[in-house]
């Protein structure tokens, strides 16, 4: 061809970098999506802080200390799940299971229902009103729901196709910018909530954990969520320690975990005939008994349980029964129907489990305090993975490496003995089966309209 006829060698570079950049985008939008989240868990941790701040200031600065939770509490806990119930469908409880339900959905309409940026609003909101009014929940599950929503509507903007694997991400980068454990961020989303090791998808989840990571880490800085710890295994009262917490949170985690699958199946059967009345009855009831217990405990079963926890870390004994008065709040939280974890009530729950072991057997306190929270958490989740690494990371404690793992491992065996099916995967059926209903009703109704043409 005739050099005349040639298009010119600047042109010919335009459409090479205008197709490198239709070929950057995903990855572009994807890279910004992973560092909003950082962003967004960052900004839902100081304000979660604010909440419970703000409820213990009311409740202490009242002459009648023990009436404002009896009032307020109550209240909260019936506002959530109205509002829950009727702006943000799909918000109540943890969010994992949403997470995990979505990445088993395969309609883009189906999926959108659980996981979406209204929903993730609603999610922080409404988990910020229940700190507020003293409910015993956590952030860091609900921030697995905002994570997975934000990746979910990445992949909407950036056409990228891989729905299933970036809410895997999303979810993982969510964990990781909560608790600042990257690594935990990870495991989680293999062990949990994949339950499979896929190549493909986890090379998104690590993408996505360190930039969300180094979002949270630019803006608060490094730091281990229960500080560093040093307990160590010295004598043998530490090993039997070891041994208890290990086989007793297994089981008590299984307990709960058994208990709350089978109030679900109760509660959705007591509540069908109507639903929204009988909800917001039980979310009244359920927060009467929260700031019941609140008050019986002077106040130490209120939030999230976290400075309960990292006193008890940082070798405190805590109330002999704390244990079972935050798991009993914790218990209640969930049930009742408002957004919510179970993350940080249930590690509060391990440690003061850990730290009535401790005091009874002679141990060390702190070492039995990481212990418990490792064979709890175990226990309530079936992932003695995620387990090991989270608690490893959160507290610093490499000197306990060891009884960590096998703490998580047994409470594992243990829970796994007494409870078949994991609870965010029983709880995500509830969720699938939902959306299974909902599209044979589309689909039956669109066969009905067919047949009457």
């Amino acid at each position: 061809m005739s050099s005349r006829f040639r298009k010119p060698k600047l042109f010919r570079r335009s459409r090479v970098l205008w197709g490198s950049f239709n070929l950057w985008r995903p990855r572009l939008v994807f890279w910004t999506g992973a560092l909003a989240i950082g962003v967004i868990s960052v900004g839902f941790a100081k304000l979660a802080d604010l909440a419970q701040r703000i409820f213990a200031g009311l409740a202490q600065s009242s002459e009648w200390t023990w009436l404002l939770p009896l009032l307020l509490t109550p209240l909260g806990f019936v506002l959530s799940a109205y509002l829950a119930a009727t702006l943000f469908p799909n918000s109540q409880g943890s969010g994992i299971p949403q997470a995990i339900a979505a990445r088993h959905l395969h309609h883009e309409e189906d999926r959108t229902k659980l996981l979406s940026l209204r929903l993730a609003f609603g999610k922080i909101v409404l988990t910020i009103l229940g700190l507020l009014t003293g409910a015993s929940i956590g952030r860091e599950g609900p921030t697995v729901q905002v994570g997975a929503s934000f990746m979910l509507a990445v992949a909407r903007f950036g056409g990228m196709a891989q729905a299933k694997g970036l809410i895997l991400a999303g979810s993982a980068a969510g964990i990781a910018a909560a608790f600042n454990t990257p690594l935990a961020g990870i495991v989680f989303a293999i062990e949990e909530m994949s339950r499979t090791y896929e190549a493909r998808a986890n090379g998104l989840v690590l993408m996505a954990v360190i930039l969300s990571g180094l979002a949270a880490l630019g803006l608060s800085g490094s730091y281990n969520y229960f500080g560093t710890a040093n307990a160590a295994p010295t004598i043998l009262r530490d090993w039997i320690v070891m041994l208890i917490c290990g086989v007793g949170g297994g089981a008590l985690g299984a307990t709960f975990s058994g208990l709350a699958l089978y109030a679900g199946i109760r509660i959705r059967r007591w509540a069908h005939p109507e639903p929204l009345k009988r909800m917001l009855i039980l979310a009244g009831l359920c927060g009467l008994a929260v700031a019941a217990i609140g008050v019986v405990s002077g106040g130490q079963t209120f939030g999230t349980g976290y400075q309960q926890a990292r006193s008890a870390v940082e070798g405190q004994p805590l109330p002999l029964l704390f244990f079972f008065e935050k798991l009993l709040a914790g218990f209640l939280s969930m049930i009742s129907g408002i957004p919510g974890g179970i993350f940080a009530p249930s590690l509060a729950v391990g440690a003061g489990l850990g730290s009535t072991i401790g005091t009874l057997v002679g141990g060390s306190v702190a070492l039995a305090a990481i212990l418990g929270m490792a064979g709890y958490f175990a226990g309530v989740v079936q992932a003695p993975m995620t387990a090991f690494v989270i608690i490893l990371e959160m507290t610093g404690d490499h000197q306990a490496v060891i009884p960590i793992m096998a703490v998580s491992m047994i409470g594992y065996v243990t829970s796994r003995l007494l409870s078949r099916e994991p609870l965010y995967h029983g709880l995500s059926r509830v969720f699938i089966a939902a959306a299974i209903r909902g599209r044979r009703n589309v689909e039956k109704g669109l066969h009905q309209r067919e047949d009457r043409g």
